[in-house]
């Protein structure tokens, strides 16, 4: 444990910041569960979920809770889901 008082601040600011990250992956990661499901049933809403997951990934990775290469990658496999979509 830490004797130095702005270690034990540094280390209540790192847990919060995990927890917050924690829930950016997390929420990701639902996002594209889901996404998955409304594609595999032809759902109509699908394109309205996909924007709204991009933006939480774009958010993501803006506040570092992704890297940028990961989010780039997860939004690809977004767009490639839609385009599967709308072939079939």
């Amino acid at each position: 444990m830490a004797n130095i008082k702005q270690q034990k601040k540094r280390n209540r600011r790192s847990l919060k910041q995990r927890d917050t990250n924690i829930r950016y992956r997390s929420t990701v990661r639902s996002g594209m569960k889901r996404l998955s499901a409304d594609v595999e049933a032809g759902s109509a809403e699908s394109a309205e979920r996909a924007q709204e997951l991009v933006k939480t990934i774009d958010r993501a990775s803006a506040r570092g809770a992704m890297h940028k290469n990961t989010a780039a990658r997860r939004k690809a496999r977004v767009a490639r889901m839609l385009a599967r979509q709308q072939q079939a």
